[in-house]
Formats: C-alpha cells, sequence, structure tokens
C-alpha cells in the first residue's frame, strides 16, 4: 500500500529530534533499535508501517493507534519492533470487535 503520513495528519504534535533526523527509522518487525516517543522522525515511520500491514489509510484509525502510543503503550515495551507488534496487535482487536 505504502502509505504516507504527515505531521498534519496525526491527532497529537511531537517533538522533533533533529540530530537524528536521517538516521535510519523504523526497519520492519525485526528491528531492535530503541523508540523514542518523543520523537515525530520516530514515530511517522512506524505508523506508516502499522497502518501498511492493518491495510487501513483513515484517520480513525491513525488516530486510534496514536491514542494507544500515548496512553496505554507499556513502557516495557521500548524497541521498535515492540510498539509495531502492539500497536497492529490491539488495533486488529479494536477492527475486529467493530464489525
Amino acid at each position: 500500500m505504502g502509505i504516507s503520513i504527515r505531521a498534519s495528519d496525526l491527532k497529537y504534535r511531537y517533538p522533533k529530534v533533529v540530530s537524528t533526523r536521517f538516521a535510519p527509522k523504523f526497519a520492519g518487525s525485526g528491528d531492535r533499535e530503541p523508540f523514542n516517543r518523543d520523537d515525530l522522525y520516530e514515530i511517522i515511520p512506524v505508523l506508516e508501517a502499522a497502518m501498511d500491514h492493518l491495510e487501513r489509510d483513515d484517520a480513525t484509525t491513525l488516530h486510534f493507534m496514536e491514542d494507544l502510543m500515548n496512553q496505554d503503550l507499556p513502557r516495557f515495551l521500548n524497541t521498535r519492533a515492540e510498539v509495531f507488534d502492539f500497536l497492529t496487535g490491539c488495533t486488529k482487536e479494536m477492527l475486529e470487535l467493530s464489525r
């Protein structure tokens, strides 16, 4: 699908860590790099990958995942892969319940 998310698409505003802007970002479900919850440049690639994985392109799903990330994401989940798995798993459950 290849969804592209811009900062203006997001429900919340996030700070930007300019020093790591061009560093490699989310590389898939095996990515063990730490996830920075306070960096727009980290958040967007994970959300894009999650939306692609779920084959969704609607704002409702995107905003639901943002709420999960900001309100429900446990602090012990700290790698990009763990965050991706949490977001896709919870969102998949929500989508199945709403059918």
